[in-house]
């Protein structure tokens, strides 16, 4: 049966996967499928943590794998010692706007900061507690300094300012290194106002320069036209507090293709250009950003990403690519449906999980598996409307059944009126070609 998942991964995997949302966790084992995109995104990582950065767009139908695919890079990449930040775009949400909606995703991100040992989020405070620890250790260790010594404490500010001049010279690097400064004070002595009042101008909370100043002597806050550029700085000092680099996920592109008026839409795709050419032109370091939408958002040329000249330019497909032959390198991933035989495989492993789960013994076959398959892919419409999302939600609630009641089979099921075969675009001559050679 293959490795033996524990209990709680399993359940959340479950219940997620037949809730048609995607499971934060235990991902690496339903991965199927996706091998050439994974190792792309990988890549990047690399290139990231050489001091590099890195933009792609993941682009998906709904239910197609994308989210799938952004989850498992970002449970990678924090096993690997990365900060992540990750959000949703939404009415309320968007890159830039007159309502502060920039602000509000950069809000969101920030929340959402997740690390190894805190991948659901709400890793800032953590993060800033753990680099002064660590720079205090290393005091104690390779100075040989007891924190009773009174240098010890004047050897950690040193070594905690090394770490913020690096950050001075970057555009609103003075101000935001000043703040990282309050919060060490705060810490040395004790002081855990000034330290919350650090994390809120961190976190983009200050509504006014004039109660920024009061709180932290500091003239600069956070706003919608700015956020981006304490992203490039936060990744920067991530590097210096000890991770290999920060990514950067925003899914739902298509709340920006909503947006009813086009200079709205536009000065949003013209940040996307700002990140996106940041990136190529070494204008940020330690930094991935990757964004996940639609085809239609990112292709329209009316209302979609392509509707701004400058960034069409920049990432339309070559005239080398093909459907055989995809750019991998390419700033745009565009995710191929899987085919019958990985979406077997898939099941398959679902089928194992279950019966793992409820501790009972496997009774369907491989051909039952194989049979199911088929009817999906052969419903009509199923080459460019069927998803992974609705076959494996189909699937999970055949397996449910199957337990709770275990005097029927998975044939007499989908044979039955609820999964009338359902001859569409997809033949069951084309389907049984499919899995000729294929074995499990």
């Amino acid at each position: 049966m293959g490795q033996k998942i524990p209990r709680r991964i399993a359940t959340i995997l479950l219940n997620s996967l037949k809730g048609g949302v995607v499971p934060r966790t235990g991902l690496g084992y339903i991965a199927v499928g996706r091998e050439k995109e994974i190792n792309a995104l990988l890549n990047d990582v690399k290139i990231i943590e050489d001091g590099g950065a890195t933009f792609r767009f993941i682009v998906g139908k709904y239910g197609s794998g994308k989210s799938f695919l952004l989850q498992t890079i970002r449970n990678h990449v924090m096993d690997q010692g990365f900060v992540v930040l990750d959000g949703d775009l939404s009415p309320e949400r968007r890159l830039t706007g007159t309502k502060g909606q920039g602000l509000a995703t950069y809000r969101e991100l920030i929340s959402n900061m997740s690390t190894k040992t805190k991948p659901d989020g709400g890793a800032l405070p953590l993060i800033l507690e753990k680099w002064i620890s660590s720079i205090q250790s290393e005091v104690m260790t390779t100075l040989n300094i007891s924190p009773s010594d009174e240098m010890f404490q004047k050897q950690v500010e040193i070594k905690i300012y090394e770490v913020v001049n690096k950050i001075e010279g970057m555009v609103h690097g003075f101000d935001f290194a000043k703040v990282i400064s309050k919060y060490w004070i705060g810490y040395k002595n004790g002081d855990d106002e000034k330290k919350n009042n650090a994390l809120k101008w961190l976190r983009g909370e200050y509504q006014t320069k004039t109660e920024c100043k009061q709180d932290l002597d500091v003239n600069i806050i956070i706003t919608d036209d700015n956020w981006y550029d304490y992203i490039k700085i936060l990744a920067v000092f991530m590097v210096g507090a000890g991770y290999k680099g920060m990514l950067l996920l925003i899914d739902e592109l298509v709340n920006l293709y909503k947006i009813p008026t086009s200079v709205t839409r536009q000065y949003n795709y013209e940040k996307i250009l700002t990140m996106y050419n940041d990136t190529l032109q070494g204008k940020a370091k330690y930094l991935g950003i990757i964004m996940g939408g639609t085809p239609q958002c990112v292709e329209d040329e009316r209302r979609g990403i392509f509707s701004y000249e400058a960034l069409k330019s920049r990432l339309e497909d070559s005239r080398f690519a093909n459907d055989e032959e995809r750019d991998f390198l390419a700033p745009i991933i565009r995710l191929k449906p899987l085919t019958p035989s990985e979406m077997t495989i898939l099941v398959e492993k679902l089928t194992n999980i279950h019966a793992d789960l409820y501790e009972y013994e496997r009774k369907i076959t491989e051909q039952e598996l194989i049979e199911f398959i088929k009817i999906e892919f052969s419903r009509i419409g199923a080459t460019t409307n069927i998803t992974p999302r609705e076959i494996i939600r189909d699937f999970i609630e055949l397996l449910n059944t199957l337990y709770q009641y275990p005097e029927k089979t998975l044939l007499s099921i989908i044979q039955s009126d609820s999964f009338t075969y359902a001859t569409g675009e997809n033949s069951e001559e084309e389907i049984t070609e499919e899995f000729a050679s294929f074995e499990l």
